[in-house]
Formats: structure tokens, sequence, C-alpha cells
């Protein structure tokens, strides 16, 4: 065996180590459910042993480690350096001068370090968790509060980005007359990008504490589906203020940029929501005029590729992944769910859970690790100690103004205990983190950085900890059931029947949407005129007995919902259900064949 490593030696070590720290941080987390501790959630666990494998890696100074490269020094070539590094992210970039080759300069030893590529943990592992996030949303209780989530997650989320940028410009300000800054470091747009990001709550960690703690039904759709839509705007308007910031325009307000970053804004998220949208389409229709139900696994395949592909085709197109695979996360649970057969709805959430669950342990872990390994940390007391400020009265500002708004208007009026709640529950996590290490070239963006990483903390840590007890305090109901009764609805819902509502949105949904996208519905050919009749007999949906009774019990609730359903109607058919059932449990994931053999005996 050679006693050098090679790079290909060096990646399997890094997954290695990443594997084990997932399993360390699961079994962990096991062991302390089991004694009913609920102070340490999945994300605090992995952050904390990512800080324990980066304080090793520090200690031990293993990023420069023995590993050499070899070049060759002249005196007299020029004065071009040998060695430049340049950082533009969280990693470097090595590049070295190459000149013709003299075999009688003396070689010299440089020590290189091995980087990773902060984009390949985000592409890979952020799509099933904001995925996972839309997919799983109760659509009954979603659609019921949509005016207040939709309040919440876009207006206060640029609320909460214009008040956090006012107070720490406000303290870079006083940075400056204390002689601790320069005038001109901070600039205006570089407070409110920090506000931008700063404004993504975190869905994973958000979940984790909600399904945890069995909370208000209520309280869990509006504060999570809350967390889900605000990082689509929060990564869009951070994408809006960098267009602005690039335009030069400094400490002068540009109009003509202003208005150029506005419609970059509106145009990106309107975009990149078709986007997605236009992949459930895709989707949808694949699943109703083919029969892949047949095969469980060709099912899931085409159903993970085809969402998946959502995310990649928004960052190719310029647009934003994480805005397209939300809408795409929302639209497949609404529409193609329908079409997938009972295995496929089983194995199709667990996947995403699956993935959802790990990327939360692996970037939650790389968080903790770069805290301690980042190179080029810049710690300003003023600063952080604003932006600690600046979180919780920007939390403040979008939950209680907002929430008072919203009252006026509700017959059922959102709680002050929910309030509290929902302003104290802004956890900070993996979108904010990838916004956060996009750039890192400045020390202004250094800054930015680190103080982000040590929000993470903070947020995940402490009011992650503190979250149970909150709760407990302020007499909000926990462990509640999760089976929803038909008669308990949400706020804004008097009415749960597929045809009482006369809401645009819903003849739309109703009479077009899911007709022509699933075998749900009224026929096209009552709602069409009669020239499209031919469209109207191809995209009509033709609804079998067991299809026919999902469809008209369950049209918007979320996909265990429905397999709870379907659980019912099969526990009618007898053994064979029961066999199918075993079937199901049997092949994980659906890499077995024997439910789809079960179906055609």
């Amino acid at each position: 065996m050679s006693a050098t490593v090679t790079p290909r030696q060096d990646s399997a070590l890094l997954i290695l180590a990443a594997v084990g720290l997932a399993l360390l941080t699961i079994l962990s987390v096991w062991k302390l459910k089991q004694f009913k501790y609920r102070l340490i959630t999945e994300t605090g666990g992995a952050m904390f042993y990512g800080m324990l494998v980066g304080l090793m890696v520090r200690c031990l100074s293993f990023d420069w480690g023995d590993n050499k490269e070899t070049v060759c020094t002249c005196v007299g070539l020029n004065s071009t350096p040998l060695l430049l590094k340049i950082n533009v992210t969280s990693h470097f970039n090595r590049f070295k001068h190459v000149g013709r080759v003299n075999h009688r300069c003396p070689p010299v030893s440089t020590p290189h370090m091995e980087t990773f590529d902060p984009e390949v943990l985000f592409n890979l592992f952020l799509p099933p968790i904001i995925f996972h996030g839309a997919y799983t949303l109760n659509q009954k209780r979603f659609i019921g509060n949509l005016g207040s989530v939709l309040t919440f997650a876009f207006l206060g989320t640029i609320i909460s980005c214009v008040t956090i940028g006012a107070c720490v410009y406000g303290f870079t300000r006083l940075m400056v007359l204390l002689g601790q800054a320069a005038d001109g470091d901070f600039l205006l747009t570089d407070c409110l990008l920090f506000g931008a990001i700063m404004s993504a709550t975190d869905p994973v960690a958000v979940l984790g504490l909600l399904s945890e703690l069995h909370v208000d039904l209520d309280l869990h759709a509006l504060l999570f589906g809350e967390s889900v839509l605000n990082d689509a705007t929060a990564i869009v308007l951070t994408h809006a203020i960098t267009t602005y910031s690039q335009t030069g325009a400094g400490h002068i307000f540009d109009p003509p940029a202003f208005f150029l970053s506005v419609g970059y804004f509106l145009g990106v998220l309107a975009s990149s929501f078709l986007l997605g949208f236009i992949f459930t389409v895709i989707t949808a229709l694949l699943t109703k005029f083919t029969r892949l139900c047949e095969n469980p696994l060709l099912e899931t395949s085409v159903f993970f590729l085809l969402s998946w592909s959502s995310f990649l085709s928004a960052e190719a197109s310029g647009l934003s992944g994480i805005v397209a695979v939300l809408s795409c996360g929302l639209s497949q649970a609404r529409y193609t769910i329908h079409n997938l057969s009972s295995e496929g709805r089983t194995r199709t959430r667990q996947l995403f859970e699956v993935f959802s669950f790990l990327g939360e342990i692996f970037i939650f872990s790389y968080m903790g690790y770069v805290l301690l390994t980042f190179p080029r940390h810049v710690f300003k007391a003023l600063f952080i100690t604003g932006a600690f400020l600046s979180i919780f009265v920007s939390r403040a500002c979008n939950i209680y103004t907002f929430s008072f708004l919203l009252n006026l208007g509700r017959t059922t009026k959102i709680p002050r205990t929910f309030q509290h709640f929902m302003m104290f529950a802004g956890f900070r996590g993996a979108v904010t983190f990838s916004l956060a290490i996009r750039d890192t070239s400045t020390e202004v963006r250094s800054t930015i950085f680190t103080t982000t990483l040590l929000l993470v903390g903070f947020t995940i840590w402490v009011l992650g900890t503190a979250a149970d007890p909150m709760l407990r305090h302020l007499n909000i109901s926990v462990g509640a059931d999760e089976e929803e009764n038909p008669e308990d609805l949400s706020f804004e819902v008097a009415t749960g029947g597929p045809d009482t509502s006369g809401g645009l949105w819903h003849r739309l949904d109703y009479k077009y949407l899911k007709p022509v996208l699933t075998h749900c519905g009224p026929p096209l050919t009552d709602s069409l005129p009669q020239w499209c009749g031919v469209f109207a007999r191809l995209f009509s949906p033709h609804v079998q007995e067991d299809e026919e009774q999902l469809c008209g019990t369950e049209p918007d609730d979320s996909p265990s919902d429905l397999e709870k359903t379907e659980n019912q109607l099969g526990s009618l058919g007898g053994d064979s259900g029961s066999a199918h059932q075993e079937d199901l449990l049997e092949g994980d994931l659906g890499l077995g064949t024997a439910p789809a053999l079960a179906r055609d005996a």
C-alpha cells in the first residue's frame, strides 16, 4: 500500500466521517427520547457533534496536515507570486503560477488544503427538505389559514427584512462613531442583505418541534406554513438586494435600480412558482394517463426525479430552485397524490422524509463544523449585539402587527398565546446558512456569515430548548391528536364540503384543475363549452370506486390523512387487504415487487 493519501481516499474519509457523525447524532437523540428528554433536538445534536469534529480538526491542524505539494521555485523569474489563494465562498481555491519547467530549480513543498464545496451539500439535501415540508402540509388546515399564512410569510418577511436592516444599520453607525469601523464599511444595502438572510425561518427545526410536541393543529398550520413559505420570500429578496447592490448605488438611493430589483423580485418569484407547478402538471398527467401505479418502484422513482428536476431546472434557468421545489411540493400534494397508488403515496412520503431527516443532520453538522474551522471569522461585538436584538424586534413587528390586522377580519381570532409562541419560535437554520455562506469574500460578508452562524446556534440551542417550557407556561395544548375530526375545522373555514365555497380559486381548482390533472372532480364536459368537446372527453376524470370515495371524503388532506382513509377502505377488503399491507411494510420504500404481484392476484 502507498503511504500517500490520494484525493479519492480523502473524499472517502470525508464521507465516512459525515456518515459516522449522522449515526452518532441519530443514536444520541434516540437515547434521549427514551428518557423523555425533549431539550435536545436532532438539529441541536447534529450541530453540537459537528462542532466537536471541527474542534478536533482545528486542534490537530488536519486542514493543512502533512499533505504537501511540490512546486518549483526560481529566483528571478518575475514578481508574480507562486501561490495565489482566492476566497470567494467558504472554501479556498488555490492557483499556482505555471511557467516553463526548469529542472535546475530546487523543489519546495507547500501545504495543500482539501476543500469542500457547500453547494454540493445544499443542492443535494435542501430540495428534499423544502419539498417534504410542503408535501406534508395538511392541505385543509393550510388552505383554511391561507390568507394568514401568506400574510406572515410574504408581507411579514419583508417587514422583518427592513426592521433587521434598519436596526443593524443603526448599530453600524454607532460602530463608526466609536471608531470600531470606518465610514462606508457597512452600507445600507449590506444591512438589508443581512436582514433578508435572517428573515428565513427554518421549517426543519419548526417541523421537528411541532411534531415532537403535537401542538394545536391550527398553530401547527400557521407556524409551519409560514416557515415553509417565507424561505421562498427570503431567498428571492436576498437575490433582489444583491442585484441592487451590483448596480453600485451605494448610500445614494437609485430609483431605476430600485424598481429593477423590485421587478426582479416579483419576476423570479412568479416564474419559479410557475416552473414548479409545470413539473407538477407533467407528473400528474404522466401518472394519470399511464399505469405506473401497477409498479410502485417505477411510480415512486418517476415522482421523485420529476420533483427534484423542478429545483435543478430553476437553478439552471437562473431562477430560485427552492421556490420552484416549494411550489412543486404544494401542488404535488394537492393533485398528483390522487393519481398515485396507496403504496406510492406511502413510499413517496417516506422517501422524502428520510432524505429530509438526513439532510437536516448533515447540514446542521456542517454548520457546527464550519463554526470552528472557517479561517476568516470576523467578530464585531456591536454588530452581533444589534443582530441579536433585531431578530426579536423584527419577529415581534411581524407577528403582533399582522395578527392584530388579521384578527380584524377573522371570525375566530388568533389567540394571544399563539402570537407569543409564534414570536418565540423564529428558528433559523439551513436556508439562512446557505444564503450567508454564498459570499464571504469581503470583511463585511465575513462578518455577516460569522454573525449568522452564532444566531443559528442561539435559536436552535437556546430557543429550541426553551420551546417545551414556553408552551406549558402559555397553557397551549400539547399532545394534540393528529387525526382530525371532520367537524373540527380551521379558523377561516366554516364548511368542509367540496362544493360549498363560491370563491374564484375554488371554482378554478374544483371545476378545471382537478378534473384535468386527476381522476377527481366533475366531468369537464359539464364545465367547458361545447367546442372544447374533444379536450373535455380526453381529460375528464375516469374514477374508480375506491378513488371516488377518496376524492369525495378527503379532498384537501395531507398525504398521511389520505393513507388513513385508504387503510379504512382496505380493511373492508378482508384478508387480501391485510396481506397487501404486510407486503407494503416488508418492501422497504418500494424496492420490492410483492405489492404489485398482490395487486395482480
